[in-house]
């Protein structure tokens, strides 16, 4: 199905269904815990075996001899896998043959050895007994140190690495307001509950993968071309991922070993990822440097803004481009931006939960409200000021729809923004000072090809079957409020399979384009359905309406059991967007207000109260999307003022790599959060009339609780995260 134009007579457009708050229809499973997860599919094989990884000790270099023999002698031992003995191995488009190293090493803990036993306790106790002698290498593993040889990268994620509009040297330099900033921010991991595991079995040349991984159709073709065997021989299967925010869009380790090991063991075996392996084997959002400059007349209108940024990767692979963020949202005539990457010998960098406008709006939207603060101008006052109808740099491409200045103004005014005080550190209750702070939020909300399998039984229940994933954020739900809408049914009557790569290829779960693109290919199948019940009714296709288990047209209806009394009923299509995203730019917009306390004496911070507000469209489930926000602000918290992963600069690794040493927000540090999303659709984007929301919600958090803290304290910090020690010195009552 092509989407060209706004759908009109689209039955998504009632809503008796979708646009509803109902509760998750996988929630049963999970909290009873019978939701199948990757290392739970105990009932699925027999004679199951164990895989234990072995990491590499060193950062950089090679290995000189690896002794195996005390580990295959121990008791249980069935196999080990190294490089020598997995066969060859294709680098692919992603190179995933790295993911087993040896005999050069990479990145610490890269792997380089399966050690498949009996028993889970065999495998661990075996893997100790791998006994490894490294060549090591010096390395690069500091990002500022490597700063002076970063290069321009080829390409990025959105765009061109550098841009330049107008002349921005000229404009900054004659701007009578000018702000020169610099901001860090740093190594983050994505630290989902479930780990990363897969569970493998060979029935000839077919593999059978039970994982925990995002995109199905993407993790079948990686790992059919790294095994170089056909895809069609490899069946992914992930019906439940217990988080994932953006580590488990590619294969990793757990995937590619356990599959090498049920080979190399001729059974069944299951590979999870320990939490310090999670840390530096797989991927993590890089640190950046971000070097922010606006020139603005004195009544505020930003003439000139300039962006550097710089981050490092493993080979040089990926750059986390802040500089994404700053491009679309604030005008200025005269602009320019630089993405330079360093090679650092540290585990590989990749996406996390909206790469790039995170770490990009940690650092704009504290650099504007520095320059709010220089212009004596209200930090919303300032950003309505600069908000701009078109991109900046591409007004040739408009908007589908930019509701910035509403999220800006309602959000002031359900936050009692007027009750702050604009002078830091003027506003005390008892030992603690209280402070405001807001940021602007922008993420781009794209549309991708996907499909969906859509069934009507004799009984009248309606199956959806998709590879689409659920990581958490309500797939199941949506998915199904899609198909009931649009034939008619309640909800209960519809059964949704996700996960599985025998099922039709869905946009899978990333990049802000999950929730729209694939509940329009369920929308795609239905209306396919909903032709082939009509004519087979005797219906004209166009005029039926399909509402109450009935398709009516006129004064004449029919149950809608009727058309398949004589055997099942399916539908399979997809929608394809083809230019839309050429002609129209999809993206969303929100604003984030906090409001925190700080110590005066210890510099203890408490965040007290949050809100959002979020322009994305037609809102499928409002608590489904709820939750996707308040989720997405609770790690913005997180990457404020604890987050970090702590790099030792001598050996290359991240030293704090568990949960006790990589800390997170716990319940205890969240207040209660209010999210409003703004009522509108957006006809262009989808005949859903949806954008998503699960990364907006993260964009500009951080940057909220950082103003918020100057506003308490009078300390601007900006070196995230925000720890006490970067406080104390500078308190007033120091």
């Amino acid at each position: 199905m092509k989407f060209d134009t706004a759908a009109s007579g689209n039955p998504i457009d009632r809503q008796r269904v979708v646009g509803q708050p109902v509760d998750r229809i996988d929630g049963p499973l999970k909290t009873t815990g019978t939701a199948t997860y990757a290392y739970e599919w105990h009932g699925e094989v027999s004679d199951l075996a164990y895989g234990q990884i072995v990491g590499a000790a060193i950062a950089k270099g090679r290995i000189a001899s690896m002794d195996l023999s005390q580990a295959r002698a121990a008791p249980g031992v069935i196999t080990v896998v190294t490089a020598q003995t997995a066969g060859p191995l294709d680098k692919g488009e992603r190179n995933n043959a790295k993911l087993l190293g040896g005999p050069e090493i990479e990145h610490y803990h890269q792997a380089v050895a399966l050690v498949v036993a009996e028993t889970f306790e065999q495998a661990r106790a075996a893997a100790e007994l791998v006994k490894i002698e490294y060549a090591r290498e010096p390395g690069s593993f500091d990002l500022e140190a490597a700063k002076g040889q970063a290069k321009k990268p080829k390409e990025i994620t959105a765009g061109e690495p550098d841009t330049a509009v107008g002349d921005f040297d000229g404009a900054f330099a004659g701007a009578p307001v000018q702000l020169d900033a610099t901001y860090h921010t740093p190594d983050q991991t994505h630290a989902m509950m479930e780990p990363h595991a897969s569970m493998a079995r060979w029935d000839g040349d077919r593999l059978t993968l039970w994982t925990s991984n995002q995109m199905i159709n993407w993790g079948t073709q990686d790992l059919a071309k790294t095994l170089g065997i056909p895809s069609d021989k490899v069946r992914l299967i992930s019906p439940y991922v217990g988080g994932g925010f953006g580590g488990k869009l590619f294969i990793r380790a757990d995937a590619l070993l356990a599959a090498l090991g049920a080979r190399a063991a001729g059974r069944p075996v299951k590979v999870a990822l320990p939490r310090p392996l999670m840390m530096n084997n797989t991927t993590h959002r890089a640190a950046t440097i971000q070097r922010i400059r606006i020139g603005a007349t004195r009544d505020g209108k930003i003439v000139a803004i300039g962006h550097d940024n710089w981050s490092g990767d493993l080979n040089g692979n990926n750059a986390e481009a802040g500089v994404i963020y700053s491009r679309p949202l604030y005008a200025g005539a005269n602009r320019m931006s630089s993405t330079r990457l360093a090679t650092l010998d540290m585990p590989e960098a990749n996406a996390m939960r909206a790469p790039s406008d995170t770490p990009g709006s940690m650092a704009v939207e504290i650099a504007m409200d520095e320059m709010a603060e220089k212009l004596g101008l209200d930090p919303v006052e300032f950003r309505v000021m600069n908000d701009s109808q078109v991109d900046p740099e591409k007004p040739e491409r408009p908007y589908s729809q930019r509701h910035l200045k509403e999220c800006l103004m309602q959000g002031a005014q359900r936050f009692g923004w007027n009750q702050r005080n604009a002078s830091p550190a003027a506003r005390r209750e008892g030992d603690w000072l209280i402070g405001m702070g807001m940021a602007g939020a922008f993420r781009d909300g794209p549309v991708t090809q996907s499909a969906a399998r859509v069934r009507l039984d004799a009984d009248g229940r309606l199956i959806v079957e998709t590879d689409m994933t659920d990581i958490g954020t309500g797939s199941y739900t949506i998915i199904g409020q899609t198909a009931a809408e649009m034939l008619g049914v309640p909800l209960e009557r519809v059964s949704v399979t996700l996960g599985d790569s025998t099922f039709p290829v869905s946009s899978g779960s990333g990049g802000q384009w999950g929730a729209n693109s694939s509940t329009s290919g369920v929308y795609a199948a239905c209306v396919k359905l909903r032709e082939q019940i009509a004519r087979k009714l005797g219906f004209d296709p166009a005029e039926a309406t399909f509402e109450n288990g009935e398709v009516r047209q006129g004064d004449r209806s029919a149950a809608l059991t009727d058309a398949a009394a004589g055997g099942t009923l399916e539908a399979e299509d997809g929608i394809e967007f083809g230019d839309l995203d050429k002609r129209y730019r999809i993206s969303t917009f929100g604003a984030h207000f906090v409001e925190v306390a700080v110590h005066a004496a210890t510099a203890e911070m408490r965040v007290r109260r949050m809100l959002a507000v979020c322009s994305a469209g037609r809102i499928l489930n409002p608590k489904t999307a709820r939750s996707q926000v308040i989720g997405a602000m609770t790690m913005g918290v997180g990457a404020a003022l604890m987050e970090e992963l702590s790099v030792d600069t001598r050996y290359g690794l991240y030293i704090n790599h568990d949960l006790a040493g990589y800390e997170v927000p716990v319940h205890a540090d969240i207040p209660h959060q209010e999210v409003v999303f703004l009522d509108e659709t957006d006809p262009l984007s989808s005949p859903m009339k949806a954008k998503g929301v699960g990364e907006l919600g993260i964009c500009g958090v951080s940057a909220a609780v950082a103003n918020a803290i100057y506003n308490a304290t009078g300390v601007r910090v900006r070196d995230y995260p925000i720890t006490l020690d970067k406080l104390l010195a500078q308190m007033p009552a120091a």
